[in-house]
C-alpha cells in the first residue's frame, strides 16, 4: 500500500459518541434563552467561592476519597440538595439508605442500582445522567477513573439531562486532565467541639475558577454544612498536585 493511498483511509467513526454530542447540542439550543438553573447549595463561604455560586448541574464532578466514609456523606448531601430522584449506582456492597439520610438524602428519593461490573455502571450512569427525570447520580468507581472518552461522554449527558453526576473515586485513583466540571478531595478530619462528622474538603480545579480548602463540619439537627476554617488557593495546591484543566 502506498502512503497516498493510506492517507486516504478514513478512522472509524464513533457513532454512539457523535450521537450523545448532538443531543446535548439539542439540549442546549432548547435551553437556549432560558435561565440558567441556580448552582446546588453547599454552604455560604463555599458557594460564594464557586463560579455560578454553588455546585454547577448540567455538569459532571468528581470526588476523590481519601476517606470512603466522609466522600459518601459529602455526596449525599450533594444529591440531596439537588432535590429529586437521584441514582446511588456501584457494585456490592449497596449503600445504606438509612447512613445517607443523615445527610438529608431521602430514601423515598433514592433509588439503588447495583452494578457488578465497570461497564455496566458507566452504561447506568450516562443513561440516568441524560434523564430529565433524574436530579442526580452518583457512580461508585473501584478501579481506574473513566477514560477521556467515557468522561466526555458522561459530561455531554449530564448536560442533555441537566442533573448533577457524581464520580465517587477511590484515593489511590490516578486521575489526569478530565472534562468533568470540579474535581474534590474529600478526606475526615477531627472532630470539632466534640461534633462529628468533620471533613476536609479540597477543591483541586473547577472550571472557570481557583480551587481551595475547607475544613467544615455537618450539623444534623440543623441540616447545615459548616465552614471552621478555609485555606489559601495556595495551600491547596501544595497539598494535592495541580491538575490540568481541560
Amino acid at each position: 500500500m502506498t502512503d497516498a493511498s493510506a492517507a486516504t483511509i478514513e478512522q472509524p467513526i464513533d457513532r454512539a459518541a457523535v450521537l450523545a454530542a448532538l443531543r446535548a447540542r439539542v439540549a442546549r439550543m432548547e435551553r437556549n434563552g432560558a435561565p440558567e438553573a441556580a448552582g446546588i447549595a453547599l454552604c455560604g463561604t463555599i458557594d460564594a467561592h464557586l463560579p455560578g455560586g454553588g455546585l454547577a448541574r448540567a455538569a459532571l464532578h468528581e470526588v476523590i476519597a481519601a476517606d470512603p466514609g466522609a466522600a459518601a456523606g459529602f455526596c449525599a448531601l450533594v444529591l440531596a440538595r439537588a432535590a429529586g430522584t437521584v441514582l446511588w449506582i456501584s457494585p456490592s456492597p449497596d449503600a445504606w439508605p438509612p447512613g445517607l439520610a443523615a445527610f438529608g438524602l431521602d430514601p423515598a428519593s433514592l433509588v439503588l442500582v447495583r452494578a457488578e461490573r465497570p461497564r455496566e455502571g458507566l452504561w447506568a450512569f450516562e443513561e440516568a445522567l441524560r434523564c430529565p427525570a433524574v436530579a442526580g447520580a452518583l457512580l461508585v468507581v473501584q478501579g481506574a477513573a473513566p477514560d477521556m472518552v467515557a468522561s466526555r461522554r458522561l459530561q455531554l449527558a449530564a448536560e442533555a439531562g441537566g442533573g448533577v453526576g457524581l464520580l465517587l473515586l477511590p484515593g489511590t485513583a490516578r486521575t489526569t486532565s478530565s472534562p468533568a466540571r470540579s474535581r474534590w478531595h474529600v478526606e475526615a478530619a477531627t472532630p470539632v467541639q466534640g461534633m462529628r462528622p468533620c471533613w476536609q474538603l479540597t477543591l483541586l480545579r473547577y472550571a472557570g475558577g481557583p480551587g481551595g480548602a475547607w475544613s467544615v463540619r455537618w450539623r444534623q439537627d440543623r441540616a447545615s454544612l459548616e465552614v471552621v476554617s478555609d485555606s489559601p488557593v495556595s495551600s491547596a495546591a501544595d497539598r494535592h498536585q495541580p491538575v490540568a484543566s481541560r
